[in-house]
């Protein structure tokens, strides 16, 4: 098996952690490299299903290793909450199961401060952020002023770093913001206090992936949200704060991008958004409303409703390209089940010409009009099909018209929200 890179190839929320959760099963360390706790992935195995933010979906499967890069930000409380929670549940979470980067950076109460009250100053074109201070802790990892894993073990430094850092926010939260200042002593007690608890799970994350390729270890790397929330590539300003692209795993990590070797896009049989933002193929009629209730189309960390609507193979097109991706795996493909006709955007018509890829100034997204094609729909349970063959002749199409339309082999299909329905190709 190669070293797989798994990310979101849309809006998020693609499924990526049943796929993760499968691929783990062949899998010897999963990593996560970049995002925070506003990720979920929701697992299903038969009647019990488990919600992830932070910890990867790897951790479900006994035999892996599991590992959090210096890509992602991480909020230490959260993070122990997720372990006391799985522990309820029977998964083991220990250092010997689950390792931590020094250098991955921590989020504080300021930067949730932070994050609620910008949005909440927004009278209009609000981002949509989660509030879970994100933004504000990559602004705090990007202005060199951010607080690491590894300063956890000298708790001098924890204070030094709380007390400059509030100087200068405390400021903006009184006088621009209107919120009452935080207490840098307070902030400092709370997160010492925890740090003995954190501290174990430390490690150098890029020499155990060094070590673990001489062994001929099956890495694979989780990625959140997806292609289209990059902060690079994404629509832009509607994007999350880091970079979700597959090349992230390799700075994210720590590990050599000649190492990834197979990119694995996660692609839901229609698309869907959370938050706000241009969305040229949302449906606002009664398919829409079908495809939010036949797909549970529900927020995994936010629990908002998802805007619903066709499958934009411009967006995938461009999804393809900057990711690199070598196979597809197309998910909820069983929620289309009902309709008779199935429209799939080829194109966009934008300032009079059609093109194929999305434009990329600021909000051009909005201005487009999706080019369509129909094909034909199904109707039937295929949530129990095990082979591609055994699919009706329409389901087989589309998702041969998705190959053509945008340059890459679908290799996985899911016809449910279980492990086993999956058909691999």
């Amino acid at each position: 098996m190669p070293n797989t890179v798994i990310i979101g190839a849309q809006w998020g929320d693609e499924g990526k952690g049943k796929l993760v959760d499968m691929l783990s099963e062949q899998s010897d360390v999963i990593v996560r490299f970049q995002g925070g706790n506003n990720a979920g992935h929701t697992i299903l195995c038969g009647d019990k299903q488990t919600i992830l933010h932070l910890i990867p979906s790897g951790i479900l499967h006994p035999k892996a290793r599991c590992l959090i890069g210096n890509g992602v930000v991480l909020d230490p409380f959260v993070f122990l909450e997720e372990v006391a929670s799985l522990g309820e549940s029977g998964i083991r979470v220990d250092p010997s199961r689950l390792g931590i980067s020094y250098k991955t950076h921590l989020i504080l109460p300021y930067h949730k401060v932070m994050d609620a009250a910008r949005e909440s100053a927004r009278t209009k074109d609000k981002i949509g952020t989660t509030g879970r201070g994100i933004g504000p802790c990559y602004e705090d990892k990007m202005a060199r002023v951010g607080i690491r894993a590894c300063d956890l073990m000298t708790p001098s430094l924890v204070h030094a770093k709380i007390t400059r850092a509030l100087a200068e926010k405390n400021v903006l939260f009184t006088h621009l913001y209107g919120c009452k200042p935080l207490d840098p002593a307070k902030v400092s007690e709370d997160l010492l206090a925890i740090a003995p608890k954190i501290i174990p799970y430390l490690v150098n994350v890029e020499v155990e992936l060094k070590e673990a390729e001489k062994k001929g270890a099956r890495i694979l790397f989780e990625g959140a949200q997806g292609t289209h929330l990059d902060i690079d590539h994404g629509t832009y300003p509607f994007v999350t704060s880091s970079n979700t692209v597959a090349a992230n795993a390799a700075i994210g990590s720590g590990i050599g991008a000649n190492k990834l070797t197979q990119i694995l896009g996660i692609v839901k049989a229609y698309t869907t958004r959370v938050g706000e933002g241009a969305f040229p193929t949302e449906l606002f009629d009664a398919t829409g409303e079908l495809l939010q209730r036949q797909g549970h189309e529900f927020g995994a960390t936010t629990g908002r409703k998802r805007r619903c609507g066709w499958l934009d193979c411009v967006l995938l097109r461009a999804s393809v390209c900057l990711n690199g991706i070598t196979d597809i795996a197309l998910t909820k493909l069983d929620v289309l089940s009902g309709l008779s006709t199935i429209k799939v955007c080829t194109a966009y018509s934008y300032k009079g010409e059609i093109i194929p890829y999305p434009p990329q100034q600021e909000n051009a997204l909005a201005e487009v009009e999706p080019v369509y094609e129909e094909l034909p729909g199904f109707d039937g349970d295929i949530s129990g099909i095990h082979t591609f063959d055994a699919l009706p002749q329409a389901v087989q199409a589309y998702v041969r018209r998705i190959e053509e339309l945008v340059a890459a082999p679908v290799r996985y299909i899911s016809v449910g929200p279980e492990r086993n329905q999956t058909i691999v190709r």
